[in-house]
């Protein structure tokens, strides 16, 4: 039964995350589709969700897309690994058919599994991101029923995003960890030739982790893979396409200080933006 608080107007397309990673996945979006209206929710105030355990990640992602549904928001993006690892099914499969079973909530773990078939040539592919993306081993989960011969390594990163979130990501500092990781990734698997950043946080290590990796191993980075995922699924759903908003606006709200938000998506963006603070 739908929600009858729930307008059927058009609006924007959510993206959420737990911090400032998700990002880097809106602006590969926006990048490939800048005529839709968007609206970035970070969770700042309770980031990082990555140690959190399950009951917690689900119970602060369901408030999030419950507040985007409410903001007029008909597709929510969970932009974020852990989000998308701990809550995104029970939100499908339980939550929607009784929230507005029209509305809908789509990851970043999925895209991003289907696109490794055609890259990797050895079938031995790595995944580098937080304890709770890899504890959960949902990417392994979904590579394998899409590519059942691929075989998966995970890596738990967990000094990563601090370092990126504190402004430490071009410091020898973050010099020592990117290579501690990856070259603990390689030990376990010398055959991986295809390494999933599985934390939208990552692109900015992108260059450091490159550095530290072999030229023939290839780096997937998820903004651009779930930016095509997300127009052919529109392209397949024309029903949910119109009801998107379609004046080219972003707005964004944090559950933290907008200033200390504005500050810090600079780096993410590359551009200035205007944040407001929002309570889940």
């Amino acid at each position: 039964m739908s929600n009858p608080t729930l307008s059927s107007a058009s609006g924007p397309i959510g993206v959420f995350d737990s911090g400032y990673g998700g990002l880097t996945v809106l602006r590969s979006i926006q990048a490939l589709m800048p005529e839709y209206d968007y609206i970035y929710l970070g969770d700042n105030a309770r980031a990082p969700y990555g140690t959190r355990s399950f009951e917690l990640v689900y119970d602060f992602t369901l408030q999030a897309v419950r507040r985007l549904f409410r903001m007029g928001c008909h597709l929510v993006i969970l932009a974020c690994n852990t989000a998308s690892a701990k809550a995104l099914r029970t939100i499908q499969q339980r939550d929607l058919p009784l929230i507005d079973a029209e509305r809908r909530v789509l990851g970043v773990i999925r895209p991003t599994a289907e696109s490794v078939g055609d890259i990797t040539r050895s079938r031995h592919i790595g995944i580098m991101a937080t304890p709770g993306t890899v504890r959960s081993q949902t990417y392994e989960i979904e590579i394998r029923k899409l590519h059942p011969d691929i075989h998966v390594t995970g890596k738990a990163c967990p000094l990563w995003v601090p370092l990126i979130e504190n402004g430490e990501y071009d410091t020898p500092g973050a010099d020592y960890f990117v290579r501690k990781y990856v070259d603990e990734l390689l030990a376990c698997d010398p055959l991986i030739d295809t390494i999933i950043l599985g934390c939208t946080h990552y692109p900015l290590l992108l260059d450091k982790i490159r550095h530290f990796t072999p030229p023939h191993i290839r780096l997937i980075s998820q903004g651009d893979y779930v930016a095509h995922s997300l127009r052919d699924y529109l392209c397949r759903h024309s029903d949910m396409e119109a009801r998107i908003g379609r004046e080219g606006h972003t707005r964004y709200f944090t559950t933290s200080h907008p200033d200390l938000f504005d500050e810090n998506a600079t780096v993410f963006l590359g551009h200035p933006v205007q944040s407001e603070h929002i309570d889940l």
